[in-house]
């Protein structure tokens, strides 16, 4: 088990299940196949991201270092979390752009969905959580991984 520091853009606590990207999250490609043609299990669709295409993203701790890819990628999160169909949390390695927290921040605000997403936790956190760990984000950006 071991602790990561990070800073509360979306304040919330969970516990799930981690799906670990080391590339760059592509909001749209990852998520448009779902949303497009009702994956109810909210597969990637992102074929440029191996570690985790084709795998349900719906209800994890998507763990990742940060988004690149289109504008609309702010869009796509409040639309997934709009849906129901966000993941658990999302925790990045490195600063959240501008594009994913306020995607993320509007979520909160404008749906009943619950999505806290904490950022800047670091190389380390990301070198340490693998895919299927037991993730716990507590309150202040307090991230256990088990």
């Amino acid at each position: 088990m071991k602790q990561f520091q990070g800073r509360v853009i979306v304040p919330g606590t969970c516990k799930a299940e981690a799906l670990v990207s080391h590339g760059g999250f592509n909001t749209l490609a990852s998520y448009q196949m779902a949303l497009m043609f009702g994956d109810k299990q909210v597969k990637c669709g992102d074929q440029n991201n191996a570690d985790i295409y084709k795998q349900s993203m719906i209800g994890k701790a998507l763990c990742l270092p940060m988004t690149i890819g289109s504008t609309t990628g702010g869009m796509v999160l409040y639309t997934v979390c709009a849906l129901g169909k966000q993941p658990a949390c999302m925790l990045f390695s490195m600063p959240i752009d501008s594009l994913a927290a306020s995607g993320a921040i509007l979520s909160d605000v404008w749906t009943d969905s619950k999505m806290p997403v904490v950022d800047m936790l670091g190389e380390d956190f990301l070198n340490y959580v693998q895919t299927g760990m037991t993730v716990t984000v507590g309150d202040g950006g307090l991230v256990t991984v088990e």
